[in-house]
C-alpha cells in the first residue's frame, strides 16, 4: 500500500471480483435459515470464513462464534482491500472505512442505554475503523451515555454529539445520537472532496456518486420513520447534507405527507430501482419491509455503477456495501435461530440483492 502515486484500480478491482464470486447467494441464505446455529457454523467452516471458525471455535461456540467469526472475516477483507490500494484510490477507501468508527460509536451508546455488559458490547464491535482497541474497549466499559459522549471528545463526533446529548436528555431516546454520528460522518467524508469540481467519470466523481446514493437512502429512511411516526421533531435536525434527493426545506414540507413523500421518491433517479418497494409500501403497515428494499436498491444502485466504470472505485465500494450486508444477514440469522424465531420471520430480516 500506497498514499502516494498513481492508484490501481484494475489490480484492486480483479481481487475484489475474486472475493464477490465467494459472497453467499440466495441458495446459501434459504439453507442457513433452516439451520440451528451450530450448524451455520459448521456450514461456514466449508466456506471462506472457514479460517475464523475454526481458529474461533476451541474458546466460543453458538451465536457468539459465528459473531466473532463474521467480524474478523470481515476486517480481514477490508484491510486486504487497503493493502492492495495505492495512492488517491487508497485515500479514498480508507476515508469511506470509517463508517466503522461510526458503527461501532452506535454500538457503545445502545449497548450502555440497554444495560449491555462491556464484552457483549465489545463483542458487537467491527474494527476495521480508524479507532484503536483502547478506545474502543474504553467506550464499552462507560458506565453511562454521557460518560461514552465525553470519550468521545477529540474524535470526529465530538461537537455533534455534544449538540445532540441535550436532546437526548430530554427525550431519553437515542435517535437523536444515533443521527448525529451518521451525519458527521457523512458531511465530513463529503467535506474531503470539493463536490462542485469533480468529474463523475474519476475516482473523486464516482465515490462521490456512492457517497450521495447513501446519503438519499439515508434521508429517505429518516423522512419515511418520521412520516409514519406523526412526531413533532424536526425534521432538519434529522437532515444529511450531501445528498440530491431533499434539500431540508422539501423534507420539512414532505413529513406528514405519506402519499407526497412517496410520490417524490418515485420520481426521483431512484424510482426505477425501488419501484417494487414502493408498490408494496402503499398498502404496508410496517416500514421494514420498504427499509429491507432500500438497503437492496442501493446495492443495485453501487453494483450499476462499478459494471458502467469497471476501471474505478465503484467495485471496491460495491463490494464493501455487498460483504457488509452479508455480515448483517448473517448476524440476523444467527440470532433469530438461537430465540427460535419463525423461518419466515427470519427471511424478512435478509437481504438478498
Amino acid at each position: 500500500m500506497s498514499t502516494s502515486g498513481s492508484s490501481n484500480p484494475e489490480y484492486v478491482n480483479g481481487r475484489v471480483r475474486a472475493r464477490r464470486a465467494a459472497l453467499f447467494d440466495e441458495a446459501d441464505y434459504r439453507k442457513l435459515v433452516r439451520m440451528g446455529t451450530g450448524e451455520i457454523a459448521r456450514y461456514m467452516e466449508e466456506t471462506e470464513y472457514g479460517t475464523e471458525i475454526n481458529a474461533l471455535g476451541a474458546r466460543h461456540s453458538g451465536v457468539d462464534l459465528i459473531e466473532y467469526a463474521l467480524n474478523e472475516n470481515l476486517a480481514k477483507h477490508f484491510y486486504d482491500i487497503l493493502d492492495w490500494a495505492d495512492g488517491q484510490l487508497y485515500t479514498l477507501i480508507a476515508n469511506y472505512l470509517r463508517k466503522f468508527d461510526a458503527w461501532n460509536v452506535k454500538t457503545a451508546i445502545r449497548g450502555i442505554y440497554s444495560g449491555a455488559s462491556a464484552e457483549e458490547i465489545a463483542d458487537d464491535y467491527i474494527r476495521a475503523g480508524e479507532f484503536d482497541d483502547e478506545l474502543l474497549e474504553t467506550l464499552a466499559a462507560a458506565t453511562s451515555v454521557q460518560e461514552a459522549v465525553e470519550l468521545l471528545d477529540g474524535t470526529i463526533f465530538e461537537t455533534q454529539l455534544a449538540t445532540a446529548y441535550e436532546e437526548y436528555e430530554e427525550t431519553d431516546l437515542l435517535v437523536p445520537l444515533e443521527n448525529a454520528v451518521d451525519k458527521t460522518f457523512y458531511e465530513r467524508l463529503l467535506g474531503e472532496v470539493d463536490t462542485q469540481f469533480v468529474d463523475r467519470q474519476t475516482p473523486k466523481g464516482l465515490y462521490v456518486e456512492v457517497l450521495q446514493a447513501e446519503i438519499d437512502f439515508r434521508n429517505t429512511r429518516n423522512a419515511l420513520r418520521l412520516s409514519r411516526t406523526d412526531t413533532d421533531l424536526d425534521p432538519a435536525e434529522y437532515y444529511i447534507e450531501g445528498g440530491k434527493l431533499f434539500d431540508p426545506a422539501e423534507l420539512g414540507r414532505l413529513i406528514g405527507n405519506f402519499d407526497d413523500l412517496v410520490e417524490r421518491i418515485r420520481d426521483s433517479e431512484y424510482g426505477e430501482e425501488l419501484e417494487d418497494a414502493l408498490s408494496e409500501l402503499a398498502d404496508a403497515d410496517s416500514l421494514i419491509a420498504f427499509e429491507q428494499a432500500l438497503d437492496a436498491a442501493l446495492l443495485e444502485y453501487s453494483d450499476q455503477l462499478s459494471y458502467t466504470y469497471p476501471l474505478s472505485i465503484c467495485s471496491a465500494l460495491s463490494y464493501i456495501l455487498a460483504k457488509e450486508r452479508e455480515v448483517e444477514n448473517v448476524r440476523a440469522i444467527a440470532r433469530g435461530r438461537e430465540v427460535g424465531l419463525p423461518v419466515e420471520e427470519i427471511e424478512q430480516e435478509v437481504v438478498v440483492q
